[in-house]
């Protein structure tokens, strides 16, 4: 499909719905299963579609073959796998030059390639300096200490804590700068955790000796980040009634803040023994101010929240999400002006202030935009799954929406449309 137009006939929802597997803590998984040569055993693995590239690339790692032989992987659109095979294949023995989009070729990696490269790794950039394709000749490297920009990007920091335990003598790392993303790092060492690997992360040092893993069995959550999009149709909903199955307030996943952050848009959060029940409230904040810096991913889902709900907001923290699967600080202000929503983002912040329309009888907020009535242009994705998962909600708004590239939410949620369908929303698709 080149795109999909989603109506809802009313603002009352009433759902079930079970969420796809973390891709998150899937993908660390699968590095962690490698690494420790098969001791640790997954459940519930995601079947999001970066979670199935790696298994995918992972069996090709694999396979025999001529020591001689570069082996091309292509990550695609994915930078989760292509930072963490970037650490994993500096300690694999063979030739291996990784590869991804366009998209991705833009994405910097040049900071986990010189820590590598300080532990010994055989890495070079093969086009642009900083940025993939990159050459790796895996080769055994020793541990040690390095300094870490953490900045940038949580995964670079999470690649280099999951090869930790097979460097020898292990790995000290001091991180520089605000850390970005903290949350994801504390998953990794999470799950490095439950393989029975031990650490310490005092202040800005992480300290990670040589050790063995043993054998252990980890079973994949619900993934928090996706909830975000049934959190925001509770908020833009009238009367919201949402069970969302086995989701669990106590989490490895960071963007199991959600309740928290929801709670300003009247979405009440109940965690009963079959999940966690949403339903509404008339309480709404009359603005709304948050540092995303820890939780980048759920920072579209709110905005956009905040814009249909009319409410100003200033959001901080964004920086990574200049170098996300699109620039989304750009894409988020590009389609939600295309909707007529004030909206303004600078370096690594955005501002929403109250729409010049006013909402009316609280069934639309563009003008002769009747519910029901076809979204004047298409939202465009950029080959961003979040991108869909933000904007598809705002049918509760506008009445219908149509989203341009709606099979790029397989990325992580691959069973989104589907779900939306069983609860009460309607679409049309265009093959093209």
């Amino acid at each position: 499909m080149t795109s999909i137009t989603i109506r809802k006939k009313d603002k009352i929802l009433k759902a079930e719905t079970r969420l796809p597997a973390s891709k998150s803590l899937s993908n660390r998984a699968l590095i962690l299963q490698a690494l420790s040569n098969g001791k640790l055993q997954i459940k519930n693995l995601s079947d999001a579609g970066d979670t199935l590239l790696l298994v995918n690339l992972l069996r090709v790692i694999e396979q025999p073959r001529n020591p001689n032989e570069t082996v091309m992987l292509d990550c695609f659109n994915a930078g989760t796998v292509l930072r963490f095979l970037t650490a994993y294949l500096s300690l694999r023995a063979g030739k291996w030059l990784l590869t991804g989009s366009q998209r991705m070729k833009e994405r910097p990696v040049g900071p986990l390639v010189a820590n590598l490269k300080q532990l010994g790794a055989n890495i070079c950039f093969t086009e642009k300096e900083g940025y993939p394709p990159i050459l790796i000749e895996g080769r055994s490297i020793s541990g040690g200490t390095i300094e870490a920009d953490a900045g940038i990007s949580s995964q670079f920091i999470s690649a280099l804590l999951m090869i930790a335990p097979v460097l020898k003598g292990g790995l000290r790392v001091s991180l520089r700068d605000k850390i970005a993303s903290a949350p994801y790092i504390r998953m990794t060492l999470g799950v490095l955790s439950d393989c029975g690997i031990q650490y310490e992360f005092l202040n800005n040092l992480i300290i990670i000796p040589g050790q063995e893993f043993r054998q252990s069995e980890i079973t994949i959550e619900p993934d928090w980040s996706s909830a975000s999009a049934w959190y925001q149709m509770a908020a833009l909903a009238d009367e919201a009634d949402i069970l969302l199955k086995d989701l669990k307030e106590i989490s490895l996943q960071g963007d199991s803040i959600l309740p928290a952050i929801f709670s300003n848009f009247g979405v009440k959060t109940d965690f009963i023994s079959k999940g966690a029940r949403l339903t509404k409230t008339s309480s709404k904040c009359s603005h709304f101010q948050f540092d995303f810096t820890d939780h980048p991913d759920l920072a579209q889902a709110v905005m956009a929240t905040c814009a249909g709900l009319n409410i100003p907001a200033e959001f901080t923290g964004l920086q990574s999400l200049r170098i996300k699967e699109t620039d989304r600080i750009a894409a988020m202000t590009n389609e939600l002006t295309k909707l007529g929503f004030n909206i303004s983002g600078e370096n690594d912040s955005v501002m929403i202030k109250k729409s010049r329309t006013e909402i009316a009888n609280s069934k639309r907020i563009i003008p002769n935009h009747e519910p029901g009535a076809i979204s004047p242009v298409p939202i465009s994705t950029y080959n961003d799954h979040r991108m869909a998962l933000a904007f598809a909600p705002m049918t509760l708004v506008l009445g219908s929406i149509c989203i341009e590239n709606p099979g790029t939410v397989s990325k992580s949620y691959p069973g989104f449309w589907k779900d939306l369908e069983k609860a009460g929303f309607n679409y049309l698709s265009d093959p093209g």
